[in-house]
Parts: C-alpha cells; structure tokens; sequence
C-alpha cells in the first residue's frame, strides 16, 4: 500500500474522536515498543516444549478400539430405543477404552490408544473404511498408518455394519432426482452421513460453574413431571434416562483416570507425584461438581470436549468465548495467589497440546474437502460484553499468548473484532499474525451482530457470539448442529451446465430441461436469466439431500451428551436433531465464488459486448480445455482481457453479488427439519466458508469462462482467483465487502496472503492494524486471515519436508501442518497471490 493511500486510510480512521484518541495511542506504542517478535511472548516451558515434540514426533494411527466396543454395545443392546442405545454404547466406550497419562502433562484425558490416533466410528459408514484400509498410508495427504492387526479387527465387526449405517441409510433416503446431484458432484454432503455432525460450542460456562450435577438434577426434576400415557411423554423419558447413563459414565471416565493418576504416583519422583496426586484429586471432583480453581476449570472443559468427540467424530466442536467464561477463575485464583500467569499460560499449552492429539479419519473423497486432517475446534476471544463494552480481559492476552507458543494448527484462534478494541491488543493480535501460524482470524461483530439480531436472536445472546469452526459464528450453548456445512454446491460448475443445455459436460447426464445451449445465447440477460432458473432449481435439490441427511441423522445418532449440554433440550425433553436448541439456523456452502464473477464478466464483455469471441467459439475452446493455437488465443483474452474479481471493479464485482442474490433469495425459503419443533429461527443461509472443498471440486469441473483450465482449484471462500487480485489488498476488501455480507450469515471467509518481510517494520503493523480497522469499521467485512509465509519457503517445504515439519500455513478457514497436505493443495496455497502493505 502506498504512503498517500496508507494516509488516507488512517485520515479515514479519524472519522471520530474517539477513533482518533485510539489510533494516535497505538502511534505512540509502536513508536516505543522494542520488543523481537521471534521472543516476544517468551517460549513454551521445558515440560510443554518436550510434551509436544513427543506429540509431534508421534505417527497417526488408526484405531480400532472404539469401533469394537461400538459394535459390541450396538450388538447387546438392539432391542433398546435408540436414545439409550447410543448412550450404553458411551457408557461401554468410556468404560472400557484404554487410558493413559503421559509423564509431561498436566491435564488428561485420551481419545484413543494412542494420541494423534483416529478411531473409526462404524455406526456412520464402514464402506469406505474397509475399501481404502490398505490405502491410507500411500495416501497423497492426510497419511494415516495402520498395522495388520487393527484390520483384522475392523474387517472383522464390518459384516454387522453392511447395510446397516447412517452413511447407508442416508444415501438411500435421497430422491433419486436429487441423489443424481449427489453421485455427480455437483452437490456434495458426504461429510453429513459418514461422521457426526458438531459444528456446535455447547455450554461449557454452565459445567464449569455447576457441574455436571446440576444437569443430574434437573434431569430427575423432569422426569418426575412425565405423564407415561402421553407417547411424547414417554419419548422424553428415554431422552432424560438416556442423558442419565451418559452423566453417570463421565464421572466413571474421570474416576478411572483418577485412579491410574493415584498408581502412577506410588512410584513417581517427588515432584510428579505432587501433581498425580493433585490430578487425582482434581479428577475425582470434575466435570461431575463444580470447578472452584482455573486448573480445576481447564481439564473439566477439556474432558468435556474430549468425550464429546468420542460420543461422536463431528468437527468443528468449539470451545467457544474462553477468556469471558475462564476469566473469572483465574482473577480468583491470581486474587489468592494459588496461581501465577506463568502457571496459567502453562496450563493453556497444555490444553492445546492435548487438543492436537484428538484426530480423525475421513473418507480420501471427503478428505480432500478438509485437507490437512482439521479438527476446527475453536477458541473465541475478545468482542463486546453483552452488555457492549469491551470484553478483552486478562486471559484474552494469555490465550493469545498461549497460542504463540505452541505454535500448532489446534485450536483454531478467533478474535471478534469491534471499533472498541484498543491498540494495544490489536498490537498483540498481529504479534501473533506475524508469527506464521494463520491466526488469529478476525470475525467482525459490526456485521455479525445486528444480522443475528435482525433474523430473531435475543439482544444479549448476539452479543455473546463465538466462531465455530471456521468462520462461522453460533452462541454457545443454544444453537443447533451445522449452522454452516450443510452441502457443498459448485457455483463454476452449475455454470458450465447452463452452457451446456442444462447437461453436465462431464457424465453427459441432462439435469434440466428448457435450458437453451450457451451457442444459441444472443445476450448476457438470456444467460443471466438461465442462472436464475438453473440455481434456483439445483439449490432446492441441495435442501432435499441436506432435509435426507438430517433427517437419518436425527434417527439413526443422537447424541445424547451434546444435547444435553445445549438449551434448552433438557428442557424440551428433545436432542438437538429433534428440535431442542434454543436457536437453530443452518446453512450450505458455496463454492468458486470468485470463478464465478470472473467468468461471467469475461462472457458479458468479451462474447456479448465486444464480440471479440463468438459463444461457439468460447464453448469449444473450454470443451477443448483451451487447446491448440485458437485455445491458447482464447484462454489469454479470458485471462487479460477482462476486469477481475478482486480488484474493486465494479463492472465484475456487481455480476457476481446479482447471481449470488439469486441463490441468497431462494434458499432461504426453504426451512430445516426442526423448523416448528422448538427452536427460534429453523431456516437457512448462505455461507462461503468452503474449506478446502476448492481443490476438490475443481477436480471435477471443466475449464471455467474465467480462463481457468479443467480439473484445477476453484477459487477459495470468498478470495479471488490466485494472481488476478492486482490492485493491491484494499480493492480486494472493497471488492469482497460488496458481497451481500448481511445475508451470508454462515460466514464470509476472505485469505490474504503476506511474506513476512511485509510486516518485519513497527510501521508495517500499524499499518495493517489500519487496514483492519477500515475493513470493519467502514466497510462492514466480516471476516479477513493472513497467511504470513513467502512462495520460496513454501516451495522449499515443499522439495524438503524435512526441513520444515513444523511449517503451518492458512489452509482455508483454518490452519494445517503444511507437509500432511495433499500436493494439489499445497500447490493451491502457494499461488495465492502475495501482498504488500
């Protein structure tokens, strides 16, 4: 950015006093402060440093383990209501799993027989397992490794899952009309019926403060109040003692833990004895009673969390605004000097450490929508109070501070930007951008705020938003399952069938009729007014597949802990998929938005304006993947002939939000399958959060109209095509602020890519922190992350991954291990396009 450009930002910033006041403080500090940013939040502690090396150090496993005690509970008890199948099937898994307590940690809790292994979760699908058993370790990314042993035992229990699955029974309740969608890809939901669902923060303040006990007892105080001759009645009966075996196998999770933390320190040193004994007691107390120490607090929540992803492997389960419902415990504790921030920050590493052992296992065709094995789970700090003011506290800056040091893709960090945010944190914010681990995301509650209240939630409860996941947004512990992830759809792709009649190019399969072919198109409006009619019909199509997977899951999994922890099911005597959150919006994800404005600023322009090629010739050209000499001719006219997405155009950028209105107006006309059952809201959205689904659906996509050759990436979230943003980072902002944010509820998620020598001066942070600010403050982004890394370092991981195990890059909506990443997608990151400040 240049000095005069630079200067009218910040002249921009100056639009209040108040802005003023804040703006010349973080001058005065940057100006002053001398800190390095290699050692600017201090290193991790000699214990945490060794316990995430052997973390790291640690191959991914598969493991059998909880597929067999699935099955066995499954087996034993078929005859029982589903409700308390699923909650004996926790009951014999928390039983009977083994556990273990590593010698560095403070905190335990284990999700498999060894960290960094994946359990398979059969109830959801066992095709794709037992396909691909001798594949996962010949994998292009995401390797997971596996001994004979544990494919003899998944082999072995397959036989009873045949036919007999979530994944099963959902692809069998598609209509064929709209399963056609699905088997070509132009729709895609895999991830729905092959793993649980999450995309959740349930209410961990409450478990903190009262305990897993005051769930106990309001449970009893329900179902004391049932009528047995009302059915509905009697359904909440098995939910309530459903809830109650689960309740009761916590504790007895956390007595074993307990115990084994007590033996261990028969035979332990002094000083590890000292804190098995105090893990002894801690265990024996929480989640079950209520925390009274910020220790006690920490490992309450991550047993919690932990249990929630064995119960079932849904991802993005988040933790939620950790520095408001934390804080408390650690002023407390600071009061009384029982704890030091040392000690805290401490114990923070810890937790991540121990979130980054939690793993999961996807199908490779699902894999490639989230490369890099993402668990999302995320922590949410800063924003407003609800009763807005400021919420930065204390722990907001130790949880920055925490994250620094252990430098992992886990969890993934979200500070909720407001105008309110002083400098000095938003100094410490890109402290930690400047370190190269993606994070902190920015989410901006400008926009967030009012877009929740305006579509019915409660003032206090929009105030109190978290990120989950990526980068969309829910209030914790009152909302439902997948508020974004429902379904993928292609945008570039339901393009190139329009073009073709309405037949996809690729199976030669006719999905519409009446569609005209792109050849005998004499205007942009006839191919405008096709994409209404094609989009508007293939989005209902998206809502039947997502209403069948809803609807098998609600059936075949609930699950009884999540909803138990979430308002208000106890409540309504229902799990989350029957209706029991207090609100429960969701929403689909849209894929190459960026491919999508380029291409059809490209056709408007080039075929319909200037007649510089004919619509035959442009339909041939791209059947032809641009080849040959007239190809070539072609591709460069599409390529540098034509404004770009990106670059503040408004001639490209308007093309893009009208075809993106089309869809925004007709999904939300369609309710989910709670809708009327409970919760507030029951309707859905848009969302551009899409992953790493990018690379994979480009797979199966033919060359594009923006110039973009067959089989390659689509663009990602809502970023513009690689190499055509190049007008610099702020007309890429105005670009992406046209988008009908207001309505993408499910998130705006934008990548911005710097090298680190753009941020190696104190000016240069000031003048991102400017760039930021105006972004939120004037136009109303939602959402922005950076990925600070240069292409020769990438490309050097890339040719030696030896050399860079511990590179962590900014994948979509969250960061992975640059080398567990499949080539296409490491490829797709480093053609990014690289600004400059």
């Amino acid at each position: 950015m240049s000095r005069s450009l630079f200067l009218y930002f910040r002249t921009k910033l100056y639009y209040n006093s108040y802005e003023n006041i804040k703006m010349n403080g973080a001058i005065k500090m940057l100006a002053t402060e001398t800190k390095k940013t290699e050692n600017y939040f201090g290193d991790l502690t000699k214990r945490m440093a060794h316990f995430r090396e052997e973390v790291l150090s640690t191959k991914p496993y598969v493991c059998a383990e909880r597929a067999v005690l699935t099955t066995e509970a499954y087996k034993e008890h078929q005859d029982k209501p589903l409700v308390l199948k699923r909650a004996l099937m926790l009951k014999n898994i928390l039983e009977n799993m083994s556990i273990f307590i590593e010698k560095d940690t403070l905190i335990v809790g284990n999700q498999a027989k060894n960290n960094r292994s994946a359990p398979i979760f059969p109830e959801y699908a066992m095709d794709w397992v037992v396909n691909e058993l001798d594949e996962f370790e010949k994998r292009d990314g995401d390797v997971f490794y596996i001994t004979e042993e544990t494919k003899e035992e998944l082999r072995n229990i397959a036989p009873f899952w045949y036919h007999n699955t979530t994944k099963d029974r959902g692809l069998a309740a598609i209509p064929s009309a709209s399963k056609l969608f699905y088997d070509l890809g132009i729709i895609k939901a895999e991830g729905n019926i092959t793993s649980g669902d999450a995309h959740i923060a349930v209410s961990y303040e409450t478990v903190i403060n009262e305990g897993l006990i005051s769930y106990e007892k309001r449970v009893k105080e329900m179902l004391a109040t049932l009528d047995l001759t009302n059915v509905e009645d009697m359904k909440k009966m098995y939910f309530y003692e459903a809830t109650l075996i689960t309740l009761e196998a916590i504790q007895t999770f956390a007595t074993r833990f307990s115990e084994l933390a007590l033996a261990q320190a028969k035979t332990a040193d002094t000083k590890r004895m000292e804190e098995l004994l105090e893990i002894s007691r801690i265990l024996k107390k929480v989640p079950y009673q209520k925390a009274d120490t910020f220790y006690e607090a920490v490992q309450a929540i991550w047993l919690i969390q932990l249990i929630l992803q064995i119960e079932s492997n849904g991802h993005s389960l988040s933790y939620g605004r950790m520095d408001q419902y934390l804080n408390p415990f650690l002023e407390r504790d600071l009061a009384n000097k029982t704890i030091t921030e040392e000690k805290a920050v401490e114990l923070l590493t810890n937790l991540w450490i121990k979130t980054i052992t939690i793993n999961k296992i996807r199908s490779w065709s699902h894999t490639q929508f989230s490369a890099g094995s993402p668990l999302y789970q995320n922590v949410t700090i800063a924003g407003q109070t609800t009763e807005k003011k400021d919420a930065v506290n204390r722990l907001s800056y130790l949880l920055l501070k925490s994250v620094a040091q252990t430098k992992l893709p886990q969890p993934n960090l979200t500070v909720r930007y407001h105008a309110g945010l002083t400098p000095e944190f938003m100094n410490e914010c890109v402290e930690v951008i400047k370190l190269g681990i993606g994070m902190p995301a920015f989410n901006n509650d400008e926009i967030i705020i009012p877009s929740f209240i305006s579509r019915g939630i409660d003032e206090k409860d929009a105030y109190n938003y978290s990120a989950i996941g990526c980068v969309e947004t829910a209030v914790p512990g009152k909302w439902g399952y997948r508020c974004t992830g429902m379904s993928f759809i292609n945008f570039p792709k339901v393009l190139t069938i329009i073009m073709n009649g309405g037949v996809d190019p690729k199976s030669k399969v006719k999905l519409i009729d009446g569609i005209k072919p792109f050849s005998e198109m004499k205007s942009y409006d006839e191919l405008f007014a096709a994409w209404d009619v094609v989009i508007r019909d293939f989005t209902r199509h998206s809502v039947i597949i997502e209403n069948a997977c809803d609807w098998v899951l609600e059936t075949d999994v609930p699950d009884v802990l999540c909803s138990a922890l979430t308002q208000d099911c106890i409540g309504r005597g229902k799990t989350l998929k029957e209706g029991g959150a207090v609100y429960d919006f969701i929403s689909g994800l849209q894929v190459g938005i960026a491919n999508l404005a380029d291409s059809l600023a490209a056709i408007k322009k080039l075929v319909f304006e200037e007649k510089k090629i004919t619509p035959t010739e442009l339909w041939e050209a791209m059947k032809n993947d641009f080849a040959g000499e007239k190809g070539k001719e072609i591709q460069e006219l599409l390529l540098y002939s034509v404004g770009k997405y990106g670059n503040d155009d408004d001639s490209v950028d308007q093309l893009v939000v009208d075809a993106y209105n089309c869809y925004i107006d007709e999904v939300v006309k369609y309710p989910n399958t709670r809708f009327g059952r409970g919760p507030i809201g029951g309707t859905r959205y848009a969302g551009t959060s899409s992953i790493s689904a990018n690379v994979g659906q480009g797979h199966g996509t033919m060359a594009t109209p923006d110039g973009r050759n067959a089989w390659t990436p689509l663009a990602e979230g809502c970023s513009p095509t690689h190499a055509m943003d190049t007008n610099g980072p702020t007309a890429v902002l105005k670009t992406v602020a046209k988008l009908p944010t207001k309505d993408i509820t499910g998130g705006v998620l934008l990548n911005q890519k710097v090298t680190p020598q753009v941020l190696a001066k104190e000016e240069d942070k000031l003048k991102l922190i400017a760039l930021l600010r105006t972004f939120f403050n004037r136009l109303h982004g939602y959402h922005i992350q950076y990925n600070v890394v240069s292409r020769e370092t990438l490309l050097d991981a890339q040719a030696h991954p030896e050399r860079h195990r511990d590179l962590i890059v900014r994948v979509a909506g969250y960061s992975a291990f640059f080398n567990v990443l499949s080539k296409a997608t490491q490829d797709d990151i480093i053609e990014r396009t690289e600004h400059t400040l």
